[in-house]
């Protein structure tokens, strides 16, 4: 009887087993990282919208309890805490709208580079899934979340068209949006996708460079605008403040002579408040700064928003500017005229 040649598995056969079972493990553990980290940034998330509703209520009582005790007036303490409520919520609301804006932008940052990485495991021979899943890393954060769920998607049988999409969705960037479509045009075309991956990559980076390169060539309007609003506009307020009220001094002292000849001009009190005039001086100067923050933000990255940022800076600035010129001016005015 012949015997049978027992073949034994040889190392090369063994190395690619080796190779699924740690990238399925590696797989696995980012999965579960990032399904603990969605969860506990739930509760960070609702731990601080309590904490904002608390700190609203308790600024709101006490600048509210400041004005009564000025005012005597229970009217305007009702009114000023809800108005002060308002802003508080006003505040915090800007302030999630410009972390989101700084979360699309550092994900549109390290997109390519994940563009890059995926295209490298597929000529690997990596599966997409798993080529996805290997392609979250801690360094693409917080892009890597958004991976996950997309891969996960994937590897639970949906389509790589409708895992993508809804990977895009959840980021909310119009750019992505954009470079995933194209990905799919790509790929009903019949396109090999590693290349695809790589050659968006790519155009992706150059488009960055030429946004950087269009900002800085208008960096020089950026800054004009904000040195006419924050001190060109509260000078020149600050003067008409002063010369009305002036003026009103003047003319209160000056006797009134009847005559019968006709004067082409008269000269009489003048009736206009002067507090009328510095409230608003302040009015017209905060909506200014509003409206020129906005006009920042288009200029420099292309959306209104972006320019909230400059809000606080330009309203501190300008509203300090006012008073100190105006306090400058009345005590040069005051010592003039004696």
């Amino acid at each position: 009887m012949k015997r049978k040649k027992i073949i034994m598995p040889t190392k090369k056969a063994k190395e690619p087993k080796k190779e699924e079972h740690r990238i399925e493990k590696a797989a696995k553990k980012q999965m579960i990282k990032g399904k603990t980290k969605t969860h506990l940034r739930t509760l960070e998330e609702k731990n601080r919208m309590k904490k904002r509703l608390l700190i609203s209520i308790v600024a709101a009582i006490l600048i509210s309890t400041l004005i009564l005790l000025f005012n005597k007036n229970w009217i305007i303490f009702v009114i000023s805490f809800f108005v002060i409520i308002a802003l508080f919520f006003l505040y915090f609301y800007f302030k999630a709208k410009l972390k989101e804006s700084a979360r699309i932008k550092k994900i549109e940052e390290v997109f390519p580079d994940f563009l890059q990485l995926m295209s490298s495991n597929l000529r690997a021979g990596i599966t997409i899934d798993r080529a996805m899943l290997l392609s979250s890393k801690e360094e693409f954060y917080p892009l890597n979340e958004e991976i996950l769920k997309a891969g996960k998607d994937i590897a639970t049988g949906k389509s790589i068209e409708f895992s993508l999409l809804e990977m895009s969705k959840r980021i909310k960037s119009e750019r992505i949006e954009k470079t995933i479509l194209l990905i799919l045009a790509g790929i009903r075309a019949g396109g090999n996708l590693a290349i695809l991956l790589e050659e968006t990559a790519s155009n992706m980076r150059e488009k960055g460079f030429v946004e950087k390169r269009a900002a800085s060539n208008v960096l020089m309007y950026v800054i004009f605008v904000f040195i006419a609003v924050s001190v060109g506009a509260p000078v020149l307020f600050s003067l008409s403040n002063i010369l009305v009220e002036t003026l009103t001094k003047l003319l209160s002292g000056i006797p009134a002579v009847e005559t019968s000849m006709n004067l082409p001009f008269t000269m009489s009190s003048i009736s206009i408040s002067i507090n009328f005039i510095k409230y608003f001086s302040i009015i017209f100067i905060i909506v200014t700064d509003v409206l020129a923050s906005l006009v920042l933000g288009l200029i420099n990255k292309g959306e209104e928003k972006e320019g909230i940022k400059y809000l606080i800076p330009l309203l501190i600035i300008s509203i300090t500017i006012f008073f100190a010129v105006r306090i400058f001016l009345s005590g040069f005015v005051s010592g003039l005229f004696g």
